[in-house]
């Protein structure tokens, strides 16, 4: 079976996104009877980024995936039309209920393509339940029309290994609007201890106290591992891999209620109301108290959480509908 997969999303950041990618295809290398067509297009940059949307998604892809038996796009970036059976992945819909938040072009792809390319996909994958229930109402796709296959977890991800040193508490977040990071370094002054954040520069005008940039995984899971707790409060996420990188490296859990988030953590987290900070510093307080259980509850969830398991997964549904 021949599969082409886009990994354009590997030019283009190094966040949740590209983890996916690299967790997904790698995890699907080698498998007997598959043969992978790994596809990409262009760099970083406004410039690319255009091209991509409006030149290799729609024409070019296609054309590269020509004699193969199946394509996976890993975004909700895909063709419009194709030939074979497509597999569109969809990581969260933010970009239509908060488009606001996102740069101008991003919310003019969101707007003119996003649907049409869902809607021709022979099948959807989303990252969780959460996602599947947007992906239902806000792109009218029948539900039976989408897979759940949730993330996994790299495997330098562990409590054993080098603790960064201090007393601090971590966001691990691009800097944009809804990652809500100026009430996370709120949050943390009322909890009355320092907030590191690690991430990319993103858009939105976005700058908090604090931040130290993008780091390398060895570095991040260092940070992950001496930090009191992870404060993860977005607003809107499809997933939220930060949560389960922290749980999987034994540090307790803040995070938003009533979102992704929650359904990550399956218990093994504080939750608190992300637009309160008051709510936000007293959850960092209940996270350091029951730290201990935190951390067995959290290592035990993330643990169910493979790249192998999510594989399988995938390949299934690319052998139902090749």
């Amino acid at each position: 079976m021949r599969v082409g997969v886009d990994v354009s999303p590997l030019v283009q950041t190094r966040a949740g996104t590209a983890r996916h990618v690299r967790g997904l295809v790698g995890a699907l290398r080698g498998r007997a009877g598959l043969d992978l067509e790994l596809l990409r297009f262009g760099g970083t940059g406004r410039g690319s980024s255009v091209a991509r949307d409006a030149l290799w998604y729609p024409v070019g892809l296609v054309r590269r995936a020509r004699g193969l038996d199946l394509l996976h796009c890993t975004t909700f970036r895909g063709p419009a039309r194709a030939e074979l059976p497509v597999v569109v992945t969809v990581h969260d819909l933010a970009i239509l209920r908060f488009p606001e938040a996102f740069p101008r072009w991003h919310r003019q792809y969101g707007r003119a393509g996003l649907r049409k390319v869902l809607r021709a996909a022979s099948a959807v994958v989303t990252v969780s339940e959460f996602t599947k229930r947007e992906v239902v109402e806000l792109v009218g796709i029948g539900a039976e029309r989408v897979r759940v296959v949730p993330n996994g977890v790299d495997e330098m991800f562990t409590p054993v290994g080098p603790r960064a040193e201090g007393d601090y508490a971590l966001a691990v977040a691009t800097l944009e609007p809804r990652k809500n990071l100026a009430l996370a370094v709120e949050a943390a002054q009322l909890a009355g201890i320092e907030l590191r954040v690690v991430g990319a520069r993103g858009w939105g005008g976005v700058d908090v106290p604090g931040w130290v940039g993008e780091v390398p995984d060895a570095e991040l899971a260092a940070l992950y591992r001496g930090a009191h707790c992870v404060l993860y409060p977005s607003l809107y996420e499809g997933f939220g891999l930060p949560v389960l990188e922290a749980m999987a490296c034994g540090t307790p859990v803040v995070t938003s209620s009533g979102t992704a988030m929650e359904e990550v953590a399956g218990g093994a987290a504080v939750l608190a109301d992300p637009a309160s900070p008051d709510a936000l510093g007293a959850a960092i307080a209940e996270a350091e108290a029951r730290r201990d259980e935190l951390v067995a509850l959290g290592v035990a969830r993330a643990a169910a959480f493979t790249w192998a398991a999510s594989a399988d997964a995938v390949e299934a549904l690319w052998r139902e509908l090749a």
